[in-house]
Formats: structure tokens, C-alpha cells, sequence
């Protein structure tokens, strides 16, 4: 599919450099009024109109993040948006524009690149955001997508990982587990591919936990539903490494400890049953699995009444004083099991894919 001896494909070095970038983002018009000048001069010109303006980025490489033998190019382009989105909504802020940057190696032909930005546009489409600039290069070792998001919000309402205090309640939006347990039917399915091309895929049955993986969402929705239940979280994170490595980057930047209830972990039954076929431990799967993109944020305990009937939200623990540790409460017991930070890591997990 992305060779360039196919001659209906069109090799980059058609356009070079500049006309690639001004073929790919033709067609992208900004939409936001904080948006003053976008793509086609040197820089973007931002107005964020008295708010803070708030930047992430993340990179995606080729062999690390994600595999091409199972990626459709259109979902990774809006995968890299998304990503992205859910670190600025993790500050209870508003994304309003990105910035692309791309390397790929010459198989790459243009029309894989037009995929790749076709997911990119759908991304900022249906996140309201702007794409106002960005790069493009070569790489001898794959593709990899960088992409950094702006966000702005009033000061007063920017939430940090720093504001959790002890007896302040643990809430998570949507489930988790499932772009784990994606992943390894993903996998499963290429392996046997790999072994015998003749062999179709059995994806069937799996279409929940395929879009976790493959077309997550950022839970930018989670502010409005917060302010109109007039809710102001004191710390939160966005869930990309595991419930268990993020509760830990909130107790580090808190300096509290927490309680998690492993009979309070939202998950969906299909990502239960296929973890169970798959000899795995579900609750280790939400745990530790990542890519859930969902939101892990404290607030206090008087707003208990305002959510605990609430679709979004699942309250699964508490914080407690530092000295007291990180811990889950095993289902059924008072048995307290240490939390470890053994979700994603890029520099650990050279084989995850």
C-alpha cells in the first residue's frame, strides 16, 4: 500500500519540501477567533484574549507508538491529534489550535501523507481546533508524527497535578482497560497474519475495545459537564500510561497518598470478557495497559452528592496523608496491594508497539 512502485502513486519528491506543506494544508481554515495568522507565513500569531495559553506535545514513532501493519494511516492521523487534545483538556482547559510536524522516508508516497492529514482534519473538525502550522522532513528510520497542542483558559479555572489534598475523593471518567486489550487482538491478528497471509483476521465481536485503541477521544467534554455541576476539581491528569502510574504522578506532585478500590474500577464488559480469553487480569489491564485517554482528577469530599449518581464519573478511592502510601484495596478484602508505575514508558518497553 505505501510502496512508490505502484505508478498511480505519487512520490513526494513531486512536490518537495514547501509544496508538500501548502498541498496537505490547503484546505484548513482556522475557526477560532484566538486565531490571528495561521498557516503560510513564518510563525502562527495567537490572541488568547486575557486567558493563559497552555502547550503539550507529543511524538509518535513508527516501531514504538504504533505499527503500520494494523494502523489505518487516517486513524493515526487523528490518534496524534487526539493524544495530544487530552493533555490540555487533563487542564481543564479549551484546545483551540495544533501544530504538525511530520518525518517520513521516501516509501511514504503523497497520497499516504493525504491520509494521514485527512485524520488530522477529521481531528480538528470535531475538536473545534485550528491547524496553524507545522514541518515536514525525511527520515531514514520510518514515520514519526509530533504534534503540539495550545489551549487557553482563564487562570482561575486551570487545573494542575498539584492540588489534591488528603480525604479529597478519587474520580475517573469512562472505563479502562479496553485500548489495551485492543492492542493485543491487534497484535493477536498480525502475528497470525505475519504467519499465514492466507489467514483473515477475527475481529468480530471486538469493535469497542478496536476503537479504544484505534480512535480514542479526549474527554474535552468532561469540563462543560463539570462547571454545570459546579464542580471545580483540585488536581488532574489524563490517563495515557495507566490508572496506576498517573494516580502515581498525582500523589508526587499532591504530596498525598491514595486508595484505590479495585471493585470501583469502571470497566466494560467486553474488555472484561476478552482479557479473561486472553488470559489476562482485567484490573491489571486498567492498571497498567494505558492509551484509555480518559481523565483521573480529585475534588472534595462535600462534592460527593453532586456526582455519585453521575454517568461519567466513577468515584474509585480517596486520597490520604503521604506517610500512608499508595495502595489498592483488593476486592472483597482489606488486603492493600502496592501501586507501581509499570504502565507505558518509551525508553522501558522497546517491543510495545
Amino acid at each position: 500500500m505505501l510502496e512508490d512502485k505502484n505508478p498511480q502513486l505519487t512520490p513526494i519528491s513531486t512536490y518537495g519540501e514547501f509544496g508538500l506543506i501548502k498541498h496537505l494544508t490547503e484546505n484548513f481554515r482556522p475557526e477560532n477567533t484566538s486565531t490571528e495568522i495561521s498557516i503560510g507565513d513564518d510563525a502562527a500569531v495567537l490572541n488568547p484574549e486575557g486567558q493563559q495559553v497552555v502547550f503539550s506535545t507529543d511524538i509518535l514513532a513508527e516501531g514504538v507508538h504504533f505499527n503500520l501493519g494494523y494502523v489505518p494511516l487516517k486513524h493515526l492521523g487523528y490518534k496524534a491529534v487526539v493524544v495530544n487534545l487530552s493533555d490540555i483538556a487533563a487542564m481543564n482547559a479549551a484546545p483551540t489550535q495544533i501544530l504538525v510536524g511530520v518525518a517520513v522516508s521516501n516509501r511514504f508516497p503523497v497520497e499516504a501523507l493525504e491520509e494521514i492529514y485527512a485524520g488530522i482534519a477529521l481531528a480538528c473538525k470535531h475538536y473545534n481546533v485550528d491547524l496553524v502550522g507545522g514541518d515536514t522532513t525525511s527520515s531514514t528510520s520510518g514515520l514519526i508524527i509530533s504534534i503540539t497542542a495550545v489551549g487557553m483558559e482563564k487562570k482561575e479555572d486551570i487545573i494542575k497535578r498539584s492540588g489534591a489534598r488528603p480525604n479529597d475523593l478519587l474520580v475517573v471518567t469512562g472505563d479502562l482497560g479496553g485500548a489495551y486489550l485492543g492492542l493485543q487482538i491487534l497484535e493477536r491478528e498480525h502475528s497470525v497474519y505475519l504467519a499465514n497471509p492466507n489467514m483473515q483476521p477475527e475481529m468480530e465481536g471486538y469493535d469497542y475495545i478496536l476503537q479504544r485503541q484505534l480512535k480514542p477521544e479526549a474527554r474535552t467534554d468532561i469540563k462543560k459537564t463539570l462547571k454545570e455541576l459546579d464542580i471545580q476539581p483540585t488536581s488532574m491528569i489524563d490517563i495515557s500510561d495507566g490508572l496506576s502510574s498517573e494516580t502515581l504522578h498525582l500523589s508526587d506532585q499532591s504530596k498525598v497518598g491514595f486508595r484505590i478500590y479495585e471493585e470501583k474500577i469502571p470497566m466494560d464488559s467486553l474488555t472484561i470478557s476478552t482479557a479473561e480469553e486472553l488470559n489476562l487480569n482485567p484490573v491489571t489491564c486498567a492498571l497498567s495497559g494505558g492509551e484509555d485517554y480518559e481523565l483521573l482528577f480529585t475534588v472534595a469530599p462535600q462534592d460527593f452528592e453532586k456526582m455519585r449518581n453521575h454517568p461519567d464519573f466513577s468515584i474509585i478511592g480517596h486520597a490520604v496523608d503521604l506517610d500512608q502510601g499508595n495502595y489498592l484495596v483488593a476486592r472483597g478484602s482489606n488486603e492493600l496491594v502496592a501501586l507501581n508505575a509499570q504502565g507505558w514508558d518509551a525508553f522501558l518497553n522497546k517491543d510495545k508497539e
